[in-house]
């Protein structure tokens, strides 16, 4: 069954003290463009992340958001002793100097500004790989479950329009001999009208039938259409990415019918056109939403 490109997934992941949010939303393009957004730190991971995706998805425009989250250990205090030892050598003097009988204790000298600092632990780079891949993975089946679903919608509503054309061209096929008949009978009469008595030449009249029968014909074009149409049914219940063929065929399709149309000499074919057409763009708007 056919997918759309729109759709939405998450996945969380925690991984050797790594934890990772990852969101990935998608919607129509005409190729697959994946644009990552992640943090600073996770950079080099970027390429990984685009190559996964475009393994899962073959058309959409893909955002993908990974968040670092704040795991075990994530945050770790820093002392600065160099300072620290300069804060206790001065905190002495001070002591000695005003002759206070305290004692330097370590909580002042750890209190002072700058000595002890809450610095972010280091990415574990292997880690945070092993997080971003599953929890990208997640967002992936969760997106693509939700792609599959919209497209089973795209599928019954292309479906019902395919029945709608496919009666539409039988009526076709059925007015095309009766508006060479109908020509026929209309060229007899004018003749006779005109000739005013004279006999008319059946030769010569099945000689100008048999032109109009000829320029007429839309035979070819109802049987390309018909091929366009099976074609875009077996896509639309196979499981592979169906999107640019799809959108192929329709363009094919309303190349047919447009050609029936200049060939068309009756207003009842001509109104069968106008309808073919108005589903056939209505088509052409939904296969841009199929992956």
């Amino acid at each position: 069954m056919i997918r759309s490109m729109t759709g939405f997934g998450a996945g969380h992941a925690l991984e050797g003290g790594e934890e990772i949010d990852a969101e990935v939303r998608s919607v129509n393009h005409k190729f697959c463009e994946v644009k990552v957004r992640l943090p600073r730190e996770l950079a080099a991971l970027e390429i990984e992340v685009v190559r996964t995706v475009k393994e899962r998805l073959a058309r959409g425009g893909v955002e993908i958001v990974l968040r670092r989250g704040q795991s075990r250990g994530a945050l770790a205090p820093r002392i600065d002793l160099p300072l620290a030892e300069a804060y206790a050598r001065s905190f002495e003097a001070l002591r000695e100097r005003l002759g206070s009988p305290d004692r330097v204790r370590l909580a002042d000298v750890l209190a002072a500004e700058g000595v002890v600092t809450v610095e972010e632990r280091a990415v574990d780079l292997d880690a945070a790989r092993a997080a971003v891949r599953k929890a990208l993975d997640a967002a992936l089946v969760a997106l693509t479950a939700m792609r599959g679903r919209e497209g089973e919608a795209l599928a019954r509503d292309l479906e019902g329009r395919l029945d709608l054309v496919t009666a539409l061209v039988l009526e076709v096929e059925t007015l095309a001999p009766q508006s060479i008949e109908q020509y026929r009978v209309r060229l007899t009469e004018r003749i006779a009208e005109l000739a005013r008595g004279y006999t008319l030449d059946p030769a010569r009249l099945a000689q100008e039938v048999a032109i109009f029968a000829d320029r007429t014909d839309v035979a070819e074009e109802v049987t390309r259409l018909k091929s366009h149409m099976d074609q875009t049914r077996a896509l639309l219940r196979g499981s592979e990415p169906a999107g640019r063929k799809a959108e192929f065929l329709v363009q094919e399709m309303n190349r047919e019918v447009n050609t029936i149309g200049s060939k068309a000499q009756s207003a009842e074919i001509a109104g069968r056109v106008v309808a073919l057409k108005a589903e056939i763009e209505r088509m052409r708007e939904q296969v841009q939403n199929v992956e």
